[in-house]
């Protein structure tokens, strides 16, 4: 199972979906007019996911979902089940300004175990191994734009490329973000992105070969790279015990992924699943 690229929006599970995780605590410290917003802390949660069986299916199955995000040093970090970013450049706390540079790693299990995906079609293609996505990202945000002070909007931009023997492409992801506290104890988060993928990517997950197609039933079909997709999801985290910045909290979102171009038009999309993707996410997470 993989979880979307942008969130992965999986992030709804802790947070908000994925680039809204850098800046969710601090958006709650600073909501709540704490003095902690120069502090070091740490979220800790897990969810339960609703998503494909694999990119392009019409099959859903629930997996748990573990994950944290936190700052150390003034350093922001987010850990979600498959991925881990880092920001190299320590927040200012005292500028409406945040500048965001640092590494991503993850890791892409989509249909890498047949076990999980119903579709017989699909297993019939054969697995994919895993892939091992190393890169970085790059973006800015800003601090008090609509709603109040504490409000975020956020543009940031990711590149992954598989340094395993998974599909070997690359990936390019921009986003852009927007999250307002509603008080003390609720706040929302809305996302949007897109992915490109390459050539590699394409032909991996989306061509179907002779020899498959005979295996499979379905017919023969090269996918060429592009724009894979788009993203829309929404989120929100809610208190249990009183404020966001510290104590427990009910988490929770949804998100919809369009797949485009070839990677919507492949055999393995258009027959055998669908070009429209699902997912949703609730769980608890605890604040020290």
């Amino acid at each position: 199972m993989r979880p979307f690229p942008c969130l992965i929006a999986l992030l709804a599970l802790l947070s908000t979906p994925s680039a809204f995780a850098q800046t969710e605590a601090p958006q709650a410290v600073a909501a709540s007019g704490g003095s902690a917003m120069g502090e070091n802390f740490v979220t800790v949660g897990l969810g339960l996911a609703v998503l494909p069986d694999y990119e392009g299916s019409n099959d859903y199955r629930a997996i748990p979902v573990p994950g944290a995000v936190g700052r150390v040093r003034g350093h922001n970090f987010v850990y979600l089940g498959n991925r881990f970013t880092f920001d190299l450049i320590r927040e200012n706390r005292d500028s409406r300004w945040d500048i965001q540079l640092g590494p991503v790693a993850s890791v892409g299990l989509n249909r890498a175990f047949l076990s999980g995906i119903h579709d017989s079609r699909i297993r019939a293609l054969g697995k994919v191994d895993p892939s091992v996505e190393l890169g970085g990202y790059a973006g800015i945000a800003r601090w008090g734009v609509i709603t109040s002070d504490y409000d975020r909007l956020s543009a940031t931009i990711t590149v992954r490329h598989d340094v395993a023997s998974g599909h070997k492409g690359t990936l390019v992801t921009p986003s852009i973000s927007y999250m307002t506290p509603l008080s003390t104890t609720a706040m929302i988060g809305l996302y949007a992105s897109a992915n490109h993928a390459d050539d590699h990517y394409a032909t991996t997950f989306y061509s179907v070969s002779p020899a498959q197609g005979g295996a499979s039933g379905l017919p023969t079909f090269a996918a060429r790279g592009g724009w894979k997709d788009w993203t829309l999801a929404a989120a929100g985290n809610v208190s249990l015990t009183g404020n966001l910045t510290h104590g427990l909290s009910l988490v929770g979102g949804v998100a919809y992924t369009r797949l485009l171009n070839d990677f919507a038009d492949s055999p393995v999309t258009s027959i055998a699943g669908s070009r429209a993707q699902w997912m949703a996410g609730m769980g608890l997470a605890y604040t020290f």
